[in-house]
């Protein structure tokens, strides 16, 4: 029987009186995919950092390539073959590309000469290995985020990493750009490394994964076959379970405990008066041409569309970010001039953005502050700081939400991801809008989280809310509409009822069907 390249037993791990990990055991062959599935909060971050030599367990034991490791750093987790590339790939941004890759690989000594030639060669060679077209001597600030990733990709193929963890790699790509990652990942499949995948999209797990193991509420609760790979079942003495065996719902269950669902509810609140109301609205800047829409008290009006076709782009110019060039916005039919988020706000708009760590919450601050930064002249209305009514705004909203935090003085940073994204929102529900602008709401968080946001995406429309849904997550979009509009190329191609199927949503994205009435063909104007 083959030895495993890393072998965890009934890992332990607290953080003062939270014990994030609870007795997990994990292990990963040579040539396999191993995906590592969880809520967030179910303890994936801590084992990663446990096997990175980031944090120490408490208890359990760790065998890597046949050796027992007592107590791992950093630098010795790097030297015995362990790379781990994030979602926010850690590159520095004023170097080129082949000096990032030089820092990760290169020996550091003293005094020594730089042969820039060897240098270039080297990182061009590894830049093809990955399949990245690439410049070595581009800056990193210049790159796209999957670029990025390439670029750390290299590195760690650079550094003969035997091991490497992949966090949610493919949370910012496109579809053409998935696919480039997964064929980097198979090859190196195929060269024998072992990859520990992260990630919240299950179609990915079963196009890449050979086993899964899941972990709730800081424990193992099972692994799994996924794909047909003799070799390695034979290797781990697993037995495994083919593809057709293993269904999204039963991952979706060991994940949360219960099952959830992604169908359609049937809403028992008829629309209200008409809210928010666009016509010809265009920005050069945004790249938005012509655009009409409406959205009542009430209703949900998902905004679907291929990555590119101008849904967050229009978002940006009705919260006043974008200049808008021409058109009319009206709020409850009266005709408004939107110059900045603050006159946004003022009219009663609210914009959850896409990337929450960077716009949504900011992560040094504690939960009240955070919850609290919208509405300070309503609640400071003098020029003292009245913690009491700031703190009261916070509690009910940590309640109303179900916010899991330690409490309000906690730190952003210290939230799972699903519950940053709703101390995003209660910020700008805190302002009591009439229209919320909800950019990719659920991305990066998993499904227990994204069912508890669908629920407080319904329950705002059902009081009144008008919602506008911007989501790449097309049985998300279908499930939450009652209203479905589709952009492609910067202005809206079609209007489709609620109870839409998804072909009807992707011929109209790629401008192959006809709007709802049958009239206008998907590649001109479209107008309510």
């Amino acid at each position: 029987m083959r030895t495993p390249l890393l072998q965890l037993s009934d890992i332990t791990k607290s953080f003062g009186a939270v014990q994030a990990l609870r007795g997990v055991s994990f292990d990963l062959y040579a040539g396999e995919v191993h995906a590592l599935l969880g809520e967030n909060g179910a303890g994936k971050s801590t084992l990663i950092k446990i096997i990175t030599g980031a944090h120490q367990p408490d208890g359990g034991s760790m065998v890597l390539r046949g050796e027992i490791v007592t107590r791992l750093s950093p630098a010795e987790a790097h030297a015995r073959g362990v790379a781990c590339i994030y979602q926010q790939p850690a590159l520095f941004p004023d170097l080129s590309v082949m000096e990032n890759l030089a820092l990760r690989l290169e020996p550091v000594r003293p005094f020594r000469r730089v042969n820039w030639a060897q240098r270039r060669a080297r990182a061009i060679e590894l830049l093809q290995r990955v399949g990245a077209e690439i410049a070595p001597e581009q800056e990193v600030r210049e790159l796209s985020m999957p670029e990025q990733q390439l670029v750390e990709i290299a590195a760690a193929v650079g550094a003969g990493a035997g091991i490497v963890i992949m966090d949610e790699p493919t949370a910012s790509l496109t579809r053409k750009e998935q696919e480039r990652l997964f064929s980097v990942v198979r090859e190196m499949r195929r060269e024998g490394v072992g990859v520990i995948y992260i990630s919240h999209r299950l179609e990915e797990i079963f196009a890449l994964a050979d086993r899964v193991t899941v972990l709730r509420d800081g424990a193992s609760v099972g692994t799994r076959g996924v794909q047909t790979n003799v070799a390695t079942e034979a290797a781990s003495g697993s037995s495994g379970r083919p593809a057709e065996g293993l269904t999204e719902a039963a991952l979706i269950q060991l994940m949360v405990g219960r099952a959830v669902t992604m169908t359609r509810q049937a809403r028992d609140r008829a629309p209200g008066a008409e809210v928010l109301s666009v016509q010809q609205l265009s920005s050069v800047a945004g790249g938005i041409r012509d655009v009409s829409l409406r959205v009542r008290s009430g209703e949900i009006v998902g905004l679907a569309g291929l990555v590119g076709a101008g849904r967050t782009e229009l978002a940006r110019v009705l919260f006043g970010l974008t200049p808008a060039d021409r058109g009319e916005i009206r709020i409850d039919g009266r005709t408004v001039a939107i110059t900045s988020p603050a006159v946004a706000v003022g009219l009663g708009l609210a914009y959850l953005p896409e990337d929450r760590r960077r716009h949504g919450i900011i992560l040094e601050l504690p939960v009240v502050a955070n919850i609290s930064l919208a509405v300070h002249r309503r609640l400071f209305p003098g020029t003292w700081l009245r913690s009491g009514p700031e703190r009261k705004l916070a509690t009910e909203l940590v309640q109303r939400l179900s916010i899991k935090t330690d409490g309000v003085d906690a730190p952003g940073s210290s939230l799972s991801g699903g519950n940053q994204q709703k101390v995003a929102l209660s910020r700008w529900l805190a302002t009591q809008p009439k229209v919320l602008i909800l950019d990719e709401p659920t991305q990066g968080v998993d499904v227990g989280a994204k069912s508890e946001i669908h629920r407080l995406i319904r329950e705002l429309a059902d009081a009144g809310l008008a919602v506008l849904l911007i989501s790449s997550d097309l049985p998300e979009v279908l499930a939450l509409s009652d209203r479905l509009l589709v952009m492609r190329g910067g202005t809206l191609v079609a209007e489709l009822p609620a109870g839409s199927e998804g072909p009807a949503v992707m011929a109209a994205a790629l401008g192959q069907a006809r709007s709802s009435d049958g009239n206008r063909s998907a590649n001109g104007g479209f107008g309510p």
